[in-house]
């Protein structure tokens, strides 16, 4: 009976805080065994200058300490605001941290950085050895593409792993996200074409040069950060968790599956650590997904445009990539296909068997110019012609 009590005020404890203002007021209290409304209002007023006024963070502070208050939760003590025993166990829980810190010890930082960005980004469940990788910037980028475009979490993840990860997303997208699940899509690319790829997921597509360029610039647009800084990324990432406890409506509010990037404006790099904000030119718009065609139609109108176009003697006939990449962006406009989609759509048709490649073994003066822009490295082979079946 008295360990069924305990367990019941356990949870009468822990269930006010969830993800919440109140749960933030409680965890910056806890991190310096108490802390003064001026301590609060600098430390947690930083998290919400977006979107409340001073005047309007001042009022709901004061609402949050009183409810905290109310609930048993915390006492007020000369303007010092500490955590009851069952504010301690609920802060425990919701963070997941061992033990409520010792007097006089000031782990805020730990605390935001780690505890609470992890909870923002839906992540605080994991073990803590890869929760401790969002300390490092590689580790904190990685957590939020792969929370963004929900890729199979790793503990470490390299920049060629994770740039190859992208580059199976952003085919994915190219095929109108018909081959979601397609874990091997994209094998065969080179790095370079994998990184091109990869790149158009950007707001502004192109080739950032280095998987590291890439990495960061994809991690802050997902958060709607102009920085790629760390610091910047964690602080980005934690106003969104506040606009989303904020957000209006009846109930407490739903974490979203994972961040949106349609109101993240595009940001042009100038280095790995720090990019300067962009003008302010909303990103060209790309037809959706489901106008892209899947695998099967993907290959069956290559087929039609490359018999058209298709040179040689019956059963050595083939197209330029070229004339067909061409013949695709102009009769097709509606996919809104780049050349670097269409060429991995095309290597990804052949990896499949619905399309078949060739190289252009020997090669005429005359049709150079047509051979160096049809090229398309496959497994360490450079492809250049749209076989046709007689």
């Amino acid at each position: 009976m008295a360990s069924a009590a305990l367990e019941a005020h356990r949870q009468t404890a822990i269930t006010p805080l969830g993800r919440s203002w109140r749960m933030l007021v409680a965890a910056r209290a806890i991190a310096d065994g108490g802390a003064t409304r001026a301590e609060l209002a600098k430390d947690l007023g930083l998290l919400s200058s977006h979107r409340l006024s001073p005047a309007e963070f001042r009022a709901l502070l004061d609402r949050e300490i009183a409810e905290l208050e109310a609930q048993a939760l915390a006492t007020e003590q000369r303007n010092r605001i500490t955590l009851t025993t069952a504010g301690i166990a609920a802060v425990v829980e919701a963070l997941g941290i061992k033990s409520a810190p010792k007097a006089g010890r000031n782990i805020w930082p730990e605390l935001r950085d780690l505890k609470l960005v992890a909870l923002a980004l839906g992540i605080e469940g994991e073990p803590a050895a890869k929760l401790k990788l969002l300390m490092r910037p590689d580790g904190l980028r990685a957590a939020v593409l792969q929370r963004h475009y929900s890729l199979s979490p790793r503990s470490r993840t390299s920049p060629s792993r994770l740039r190859a990860a992208l580059a199976a997303v952003a085919l994915q997208r190219a095929f109108g996200n018909s081959i979601k699940g397609a874990m091997d899509a994209g094998e065969g690319l080179s790095a370079k074409a994998g990184r091109l790829l990869a790149g158009q997921l950007a707001h502004k597509p192109r080739d950032f040069g280095t998987d590291a360029r890439l990495i960061a610039t994809l991690a802050a647009e997902c958060v709607g950060s102009a920085q790629f800084e760390a610091d910047a990324l964690r602080m980005a990432i934690l106003r969104r968790f506040v606009s989303e406890i904020s957000a209006p409506g009846p109930g407490p509010a739903k974490p979203a599956a994972a961040p949106a990037v349609k109101a993240v404006p595009a940001v042009e790099p100038i280095g790995v650590e720090r990019a300067a904000p962009a003008a302010a030119v909303a990103p060209a718009q790309r037809p959706p997904a489901a106008a892209r065609p899947d695998l099967q139609g993907f290959a069956k109108f290559i087929h039609s445009i490359a018999n058209e176009r298709a040179e040689g003697w019956p059963g050595n006939r083939k197209a330029f990539i070229s004339d067909v990449w061409q013949a695709v962006k102009q009769s097709r406009p509606e996919w809104g296909l780049t050349e670097i989609e269409f060429k991995s759509m095309l290597a990804e048709a052949h990896r499949t068997g619905h399309v078949v490649l060739a190289n252009a073994d020997l090669k005429d003066r005359r049709s150079l110019p047509k051979v160096q822009q049809s090229a398309l490295t496959f497994k360490n082979t450079v492809l250049h012609f749209v076989r046709v079946a007689d």
